[in-house]
């Protein structure tokens, strides 16, 4: 791995050779993912991954261009300056280049966990272990992962920054020959992670499910746990809370109005301790909490440097590198505000609905009201007269996540909530399960 020093020097050096030539900034990202996979209760791949890459984004008279390497020797990085500016020359004006992130400090975070970045596969294989014991023979499957992110950033206006991070996961399966129960935690700190609980909550999920029945589509009461919700506040950051959205007029999203129940505050915070962010984005501006609902009321939209500019806005530390502008600034650090409810609480309250566990294979259908497509899964079940009452076969859902969450449509939101799962992959966003008045279904086992 490269050395934080070796890699400020490298940035130095590039910034050097651009000179006042053009606008530059160099982004040398780096780090380590190591991954422990199970399945079928053995562990049967255990991989590791360093890497190194070093990015040079230029812009002169508003053409830009960006370009990689993996390479840091003297003759690589001169070729890497010289390409940017060929490439730049063949470029079209840009009306709305960003220009740089000027000099100014960035807050100061500790997401790094120095066990988590040394992890070996001995230990992650221990939590694999106590997740298999925990399921008492069941058939187990799925994995252990450790994640080192390293980042140091300069540019020709003199911002500096560098930063590192850590994430370690455990998620994982117990199934019987017709049913399956899954679950999922994720740390900063591989020691926060409690193999054999997570393995006991999907063998309790998997046992319930057996003898599953078929329901009736149509539209019920729902309690949607953690990962559900996951799924549900990226989607609304994504296609909603995305000023690239909003400049091309296919956000939903209108400030001040009040587009959401009133128990719903949803923020996005890469310096909260949970968070598994950097203090910075990737155009060198500093990170902050940022509101986007307040007690149902949508605040605004996140920005990068080139989306603002074009909103008449500032950004909001939410660029993620040229190679992600076709997805435009999508807040990736989503915490929304716990109730005073637990789950077993909103189950007690349910007359006849749904309790879901997860969701799998969702696609939007419609951006302007997040009207999406997707499928239940690893545990859904039947709740009659406050009482979990059948577990009931997976089924296809079409619903607005915009109406789902609208006036009067939340019952109650869990006093607790954990690092979610989600359909855009894990650590995105800290949810708590949810109590809402309708959810639409839309097709069964039977078609």
């Amino acid at each position: 791995m490269m050395r934080e020093g070796d890699a400020a020097e490298i940035a130095d050096g590039l910034i050097a050779m651009v000179g006042e030539r053009a606008e530059a900034s160099v982004i040398i990202s780096g780090g380590h993912s190591e991954l422990t996979r199970f399945a079928n209760s053995f562990i049967h791949q255990n991989v590791g991954e360093n890497n190194r890459s070093i990015t040079l984004n230029l812009s002169k008279e508003g053409r830009s261009a960006s370009v990689s390497t993996t390479r840091s020797d003297a003759v690589a990085l001169s070729d890497l300056v010289d390409s940017a500016f060929e490439l730049a020359a063949l470029r079209p004006r840009d009306p709305w280049s960003p220009g740089l992130a000027p000099q100014m400090a960035t807050p100061s975070v500790d997401h790094y966990d120095r066990g988590t970045a040394g992890a070996t596969p001995d230990e992650r294989a221990d939590v694999v272990h106590t997740f298999v014991e925990a399921g008492g023979g069941m058939m187990a499957a799925g994995y252990c992962e450790t994640t080192t992110t390293e980042l140091t950033f300069a540019n020709t206006a003199d911002q500096r920054c560098t930063g590192v991070a850590t994430r370690a996961i455990v998620d994982g399966i117990h199934q019987t020959p017709t049913s399956a129960g899954s679950a999922h935690q994720a740390s900063t700190s591989l020691g926060d992670l409690d193999g054999g609980k997570m393995g006991r909550l999907a063998a309790a999920k998997a046992q319930a499910g057996l003898d599953a029945v078929d329901l009736k589509p149509g539209s019920y009461e729902v309690v949607l746990e953690s990962n559900c919700v996951g799924t549900l506040l990226i989607f609304l950051a994504f296609y909603g809370f995305n000023g690239k959205a909003a400049n091309e007029q296919r956000s939903f999203v209108v400030p001040g109005d009040q587009q959401f129940d009133s128990q719903i505050s949803l923020f996005d915070d890469p310096l909260d301790p949970l968070a598994f962010a950097l203090g910075f984005d990737l155009e060198g501006t500093p990170r902050r909490r940022l509101p986007l609902i307040e007690a149902g009321k949508s605040r605004g939209h996140a920005y990068d440097r080139r989306s603002a500019r074009e909103a008449g806005a500032e950004s909001t530390g939410h660029g993620l590198g040229k190679s992600l502008y076709g997805a435009g600034p999508v807040p990736m650090n989503l915490f929304l505000e716990p109730g005073d409810r637990s789950t077993e609480d909103m189950i007690a309250s349910v007359d006849r609905g749904l309790l879901v566990t997860e969701f799998n294979y969702c696609r939007v259908l419609d951006p302007r009201t997040v009207g999406v497509t997707g499928l239940t899964r690893n545990g859904t079940f039947l709740i009659e007269n406050g009482q979990i009452s059948h577990p009931v076969t997976n089924l296809r859902f079409t619903q607005s996540f915009v109406e789902a969450l609208g006036p009067d449509r939340v019952l109650g939101i869990e006093s607790s909530g954990r690092m979610a799962d989600s359909d855009f992959g894990p650590g995105l966003s800290h949810a708590p399960s949810l109590h809402l008045a309708e959810w639409n279904f839309t097709g069964g086992a039977a078609g």
